[in-house]
C-alpha cells in the first residue's frame, strides 16, 4: 500500500517522514533562529510579535501555552503581562529549539514561571481546559496534521479562552507579490547560505509559506476545530496574519 502524502515545502513526502525532516531544519537554524526570522521579514517580526500579544488580551495570572515556542521571544513578551501569578508554558517539538529559548530566557533573569515541554502540537500532554490562552508564532505551518493541532488547541483553552496564530500568509496587493516571491526565493536562500551556511532549509521555510493555508482557507479551519468568533486581521498587506478565535 502507498503511504499517505504530504507536503516538505514543494516536495510530497510520505506523512510519517515530515516531522523527521521539519526537525532536521529546525535542528539546523536552532542557533540562527532569529537571524533567520530578521532575514525573512526584514526584522518586521519584531514589531508583528509586539502586536500579536500587546493585543492578545492577556492579563495577570492567566495560564498561558506558547505553541511552536522556539526560541522563546514570544513567551518573554507573554510573561510581561502575566505577572508572577501567572504561567508561561512553552511547548515545542524540537529539543534543540527549546535548549535555545531556555537559555536564552534565564540568561535575561526569567525564570519563575516559565516552563519548558517537548511536545507534539497533534497530541498536547495537558488536560481539557488547561489554559487560558494558546498562542502559536510562525509555527503551524510546520505541523503535519493541521486540523489537529487546531483541535488540541480548542480542547486545552478553558471555556471563553482564546486561541491565537501569528503566521505567514497570503500577500494581498497584487503588484507586490513578484517582490515578495523574489525576496522568498532569490534571496532569502543566498542570504541563508552566507549566514548561516544552510541554503536549504531557509528554501524550505520559504515554501512551507506558500504551501501554508490562505487567510480565508485557515479560518474556516479554526471554525472546523470547534473555534467560535473565529477572525483574522492582515499585516504588512498580508505578508503575516492573525487568527483569533475563542473556545465558547
Amino acid at each position: 500500500m502507498n503511504e499517505e502524502k504530504t507536503h516538505f515545502g514543494f516536495r510530497d513526502v510520505p506523512v510519517g517522514e515530515k516531522k523527521k525532516l521539519v526537525g532536521e531544519v529546525f535542528s539546523s537554524v536552532a542557533g540562527k533562529y532569529d537571524l533567520m526570522n530578521d532575514l525573512m521579514s526584514l526584522g518586521v517580526h519584531r514589531i508583528w510579535k509586539r502586536y500579536f500579544v500587546g493585543t492578545s488580551g492577556v492579563k495577570r495570572g492567566d495560564r498561558v501555552l506558547d505553541l511552536a515556542g522556539g526560541t522563546g521571544d514570544i513567551a518573554a513578551l507573554l510573561h510581561e503581562r502575566v505577572g508572577e501569578t501567572g504561567e508561561v508554558v512553552i511547548g515545542d517539538i524540537n529539543a534543540a529549539m527549546l535548549g535555545v529559548g531556555r537559555d536564552r530566557l534565564t540568561d535575561r533573569g526569567l525564570v519563575r514561571g516559565l516552563r519548558y515541554v517537548q511536545l507534539n502540537a497533534e497530541a498536547l500532554p495537558f488536560p481539557d481546559g488547561s489554559f487560558d490562552l494558546v498562542t502559536i508564532a510562525f509555527g503551524l505551518r510546520n505541523v503535519t496534521d493541521k486540523a489537529a493541532g487546531l483541535r488540541e488547541m480548542h480542547r486545552v483553552l478553558k471555556v471563553g479562552g482564546r486561541a491565537l496564530v501569528l503566521e505567514f500568509s497570503q500577500v494581498k496587493p497584487e503588484w507586490f507579490r513578484p517582490v515578495y516571491d523574489f525576496h522568498s526565493f532569490k534571496v532569502l536562500p543566498r542570504l541563508g547560505k552566507l549566514f548561516a551556511n544552510d541554503a536549504n532549509s531557509y528554501q524550505y521555510l520559504a515554501e512551507s509559506i506558500r504551501k501554508h493555508p490562505d487567510q480565508e482557507t485557515l479560518q474556516s479551519m479554526m471554525v472546523d476545530a470547534g473555534f467560535g468568533r473565529c477572525t483574522h486581521r492582515n499585516l504588512s498587506g498580508g505578508i503575516v496574519a492573525i487568527h483569533s478565535g475563542y473556545r465558547t
